[in-house]
């Protein structure tokens, strides 16, 4: 089986986010109670949580968690107090929730700081590899 590239701005690459976050989202359990694919460069997430809490992914920044402040699928998500939780682009799934606790607590790798893993401008990267493994898992 060969490396397939999916081209950049199909319905298929706006699409590759959800099978990782539906995944998160599903670690997250009751804590989740919707979630989003918000607008596009970068492409973004949205979860919120329990308790007026929202978590976002972005394809650059990975994961951070604030309180909710404004958003939907066609405006960015603000979020006030911000933290990113580290861990990379696509920390595994069932390390979000401990990673949210950590952010919470303004302890592990979460900061203030926003880190910049890649650029959203970077379309062979091998990022879009990484996020297809998630639909190999969900056709296994």
């Amino acid at each position: 089986m060969g490396v397939r590239h999916v081209e950049p701005y199909t319905e298929e690459w706006l699409r590759q986010p959800a099978l990782y976050v539906s995944r998160v989202v599903e670690a997250l359990g009751a804590e989740a109670t919707d979630w989003w694919e918000g607008p596009c460069d970068p492409r973004a997430v949205t979860i919120l949580l329990t308790g007026g809490d929202a978590l976002v992914w972005d394809e650059e920044s990975g994961w951070r968690r604030g309180r909710y402040v404004s958003g939907d699928r066609e405006l960015c998500t603000v979020l006030a107090d911000a933290r990113y939780l580290g861990g990379g682009l696509l920390p595994r799934p069932e390390r979000v929730p401990s990673a949210i606790a950590d952010a919470r607590a303004g302890v592990g790798n979460s900061t203030a700081w926003r880190p910049c893993y890649r650029s959203y401008r970077h379309y062979r990267d091998g990022f879009d590899l990484a996020l297809n493994g998630y639909h190999a898992y969900a056709e296994a």
